[in-house]
This record gives structure tokens, C-alpha cells and sequence, in this order.
């Protein structure tokens, strides 16, 4: 899902007619091609590339971008893939490496059928698009890790007990930060990962809350006021009351409390 969003903003922002790229496969150095756009043939689909071999392996063995103005023939790189890259006529083509926390996670490619320099302008959006993802498997990294130590078993400890509220606080924080970002994909990537963190089935429609409902009961939950509500959010607290009556009157509940339990209940909230 991230890669591919990437791969669109890619192509986007840089003109480059074709790209793709992959995730670093669990336990292994290689990466195997899962998204492909603006192809004609399926001869990359599913490639494994290995670290140091051809141009994506050295990006990932140096985990940073690399460039060659023209594939088959650069002495830059190895040549293990040329017969894949020529049946799709690729000439000039640049990897760049999703890096997270000190380690490739995958990369992303983008080329054109010709032979001809890619700039510095074109190798900053796809740096761009590289960082987009990694912040993206950053947030769901962050996400399940907390998932994973913070679920309450049926008897909860004090510990397990203060590690669940920093989920709700993470959860309301990332839905409430998820509106400041200006890319489309991006937010709903934000979105998606913010979901991991409730762990429950998806709400049956006749409780589903608008993603400012959502946003202001997810503040409630964490223990936050009103007014504290309000400014987190950049609204005004009439508003926050107004939004908190319809969350409670849409989960069939009397006060604040009822809200945030059946919310929880029902998958909304973790």
C-alpha cells in the first residue's frame, strides 16, 4: 500500500514515465518487486533483487540513492538483471532506498526509456517519495509495537494498564495530526495505521462516527478536557461539545464515560 501510493507520487512529481519497487522480504537482503506503474510488460514483476547486484542491490547495500544514465551498458553497477530491464525497454533509471531506522526496508525505482542524465530535481522527488514511505512504516511500526506490549490480558497489571493509555494518547495524537498532511495517499495511509491500533473488527455503519467525532472522543478517551480537547484540535470548545453530543447520541450514550466505552466496544477506539 505504501510502496504503490509512492510509486504514484513518483511518477507525479518527476515526470519519470515509469516506476517500482518493493519491500525487503522478512529475514532475506533481497528485494522483491511487488508494485510496478507505467510498464508495458511483466518482465520486472516479482524480480528479487539482491543486495549489491544491479542497481537496486547497490542502493540497498549502500542505502542510498543511485543513479546510471544508461543500464545495460554503466560500468557503475553489476549486470544481473539486464534481460529483465531491456525487455522493458529501461534505460536511465534511479533507485533510492526506503531507510528506517538504519535499515532498508525496500526501494523505489524510477526510469525512462531513454538515455539521458536524471537530475538533481528528479532525484529529490523521489528522495521525497522514498521519505514519505518510511514515515509511513515508521507510524506502523510504532503502531503495532505498541499494540503488541499494551493489549490488556483479562487480568491487567498497573503497567499493562499505563502502557494502553500511551496507545489512546498515540492513536488521538496521529488522528488529530493526520489532517495537517497535505497528500491525499499519505493521510489515508496515516488513517489506516491509526486503525492497527484499536485491534477490533471495523464498526458496523450504524455506529460509525465522522473523523471529527472520531478525533474528539479519541481525546476524550485519553483523559483530556474540553478546552484541552479544543486546542489540540484547533477548534473552539462549543464545537468540541457539539461533536462530542453526536458522538454520544449516534453510540446511544448519556454521558462521556458511556461514549468512550461503547466506542470501544464497537472497534472505534483502542
Amino acid at each position: 500500500m505504501e510502496i504503490r501510493g509512492a510509486l504514484s507520487r513518483l511518477r507525479r512529481t518527476t515526470g519519470l514515465p515509469i516506476a517500482f519497487g518493493g519491500i525487503v522480504e522478512a529475514g532475506r537482503t533481497q528485494v522483491r518487486i511487488s508494485e510496478l506503474t507505467g510498464t508495458t510488460t511483466a518482465a520486472l514483476r516479482s524480480l528479487a533483487v539482491t543486495s549489491g547486484n544491479g542497481l537496486g542491490g547497490k542502493a540497498v547495500a549502500l542505502a542510498r540513492p543511485c543513479a546510471v544514465t544508461d543500464y545495460s551498458v554503466s560500468r557503475q553497477i553489476s549486470h544481473e538483471y539486464d534481460i529483465p530491464v531491456a525487455a522493458e525497454g529501461i534505460r536511465s533509471v534511479l533507485a533510492v532506498p526506503v531507510v528506517v531506522r538504519r535499515r532498508v526496508r525496500g526501494v523505489l525505482y524510477g526510469a525512462l526509456r531513454s538515455a539521458q542524465p536524471l537530475g538533481d530535481r528528479t532525484l529529490g522527488a523521489a528522495v521525497a517519495a522514498a521519505r514519505d514511505v518510511e514515515q509511513a512504516l515508521v507510524v506502523q511500526d510504532e503502531a503495532r509495537g505498541l499494540l503488541a506490549v499494551a493489549r490488556p490480558e483479562p487480568t491487567v497489571v498497573p503497567e499493562q494498564q499505563a502502557a494502553w493509555e500511551q496507545v489512546r494518547e498515540a492513536h488521538a495524537a496521529l488522528r488529530a495530526l493526520a489532517p495537517r498532511i497535505s497528500d491525499p495517499e499519505l493521510r489515508a495511509e496515516l488513517v489506516a495505521a491509526c486503525g492497527l491500533l484499536t485491534a477490533a473488527p471495523a464498526p458496523v455503519a450504524e455506529t460509525a462516527l465522522s473523523p471529527r467525532e472520531l478525533d474528539v472522543l479519541a481525546w476524550v478517551a485519553a483523559g483530556a478536557t474540553n478546552a484541552a480537547v479544543a486546542e489540540r484540535l484547533g477548534l473552539r470548545p462549543e464545537t468540541v461539545k457539539g461533536y462530542l453530543r453526536s458522538a454520544m447520541r449516534k453510540l446511544g450514550a448519556h454521558t462521556r464515560g458511556e461514549a468512550v466505552s461503547a466506542a470501544r466496544r464497537t472497534g472505534l477506539l483502542p
